[in-house]
């Protein structure tokens, strides 16, 4: 009898717990990596709005060898989005109104979730809003997913005290990488896939390599090319390069506050039937008067390759800047 009114006054707590405002327990969020919930009515994705969210968020990624899109796109209408569709990470929410806003909201459902409902009083106002946001909504769910990717990378970490030595700085990589090569000023990190491989260099270089040539692109080109080059193992009479036929893409960033380069092209071996994706980040670390470059690469021939270049990209913003170098 004790332990029956013990269990009732046990559950009546927690019930009680759960009803008080800001105490609601929220479920572990749910879906794969890139993928993206569209909530909208079935008439407007079939038009001109569906055209807008396909362009802007089922686009090619920038920098890989074939056409592969930024999200995988599961669209649905409002009454469809309840219980377990809820549970998805990201979602994008479509509504009427007679204002129009954007608005990010943050465990709705479940927990980690990043969603953001979009509103206007017609198609027009909402694709026009959705075209001058698009790319901080991108930055936004890729920001939820490289969170999600380090928290499954955390479960099974590998050591970065020789990084920590080396280069003063931290990294989080999963231990399916080992080290191929650690050089003083040379770092090569690589993880086994099936037909192919995933892999990480890092080195630092004084800021004339790239500063001094107005020509950034350029700069960082010559400057791969020169130190992957030598380091990158292939076959006699080969070499590891800059695709020549590509320009890569170049744009502004910030890794761990500090600015930063992101280059993101292709690779290839002259001489042989190699290449493959590659992002790099040079990232300016005034305290150390040193570039710290840090790059991934893919090797994995007539495979799809974003969600490998995801992970490394995620890895590489996972850089922290310490005081023990």
């Amino acid at each position: 009898m004790q332990k029956l009114l013990l269990a009732f006054l046990l559950c009546a707590a927690l019930i009680s717990c759960n009803d008080k405002p800001g105490k609601r327990v929220l479920s572990s969020s749910s879906g794969g990596l890139n993928k993206l919930t569209v909530v909208m009515p079935n008439e407007l994705w079939q038009g001109s709005l569906g055209e807008t969210i396909r362009a802007n968020f089922a686009g090619a990624v920038e920098g890989l060898p074939q056409v592969e899109p930024l999200f995988d796109i599961n669209q649905m209408p409002a009454e469809a989005f309840t219980g377990f569709m809820r549970k998805q990470r990201t979602f994008l929410r479509i509504e009427k109104s007679d204002t129009t806003n954007l608005k990010i909201v943050k465990n709705a459902y479940a927990r980690p979730q990043t969603g953001i409902i979009v509103k206007g009083p017609d198609v027009n106002a909402i694709i026009n809003l959705l075209k001058k946001d698009s790319a901080t909504i991108v930055e936004t769910f890729k920001n939820t997913e490289r969170q999600e990717k380090l928290r499954r990378v955390n479960l099974a970490p590998q050591e970065d005290d020789m990084l920590r030595k080396n280069f003063g700085i931290s990294m989080k990589f999963p231990d399916a990488y080992r080290y191929a090569e650690t050089k003083n000023d040379f770092f090569w990190i690589r993880k086994d896939v099936p037909n192919g491989d995933m892999d990480i260099t890092v080195y630092e270089v004084p800021f004339s390599t790239i500063d001094s040539d107005t020509n950034t692109i350029a700069a960082i080109i010559n400057m791969r090319d020169s130190i992957s080059g030598d380091n990158i193992v292939t076959d006699e009479g080969t070499r590891f390069r800059t695709e020549p036929a590509y320009a890569p893409y170049l744009k502004k960033t910030t890794i761990d506050g500090k600015t930063a380069w992101e280059t993101k092209g292709t690779w290839d071996v002259k001489g042989r039937f190699m290449a493959g994706p590659f992002v790099n980040y040079a990232i300016k670390d005034e305290k150390n008067k040193r570039y710290l470059v840090l790059e991934g690469f893919v090797f994995k021939p007539s495979s799809n390759k974003r969600d490998n270049m995801f992970e490394l990209e995620s890895i590489l913003r996972s850089v922290h800047f310490i005081d023990e170098k």
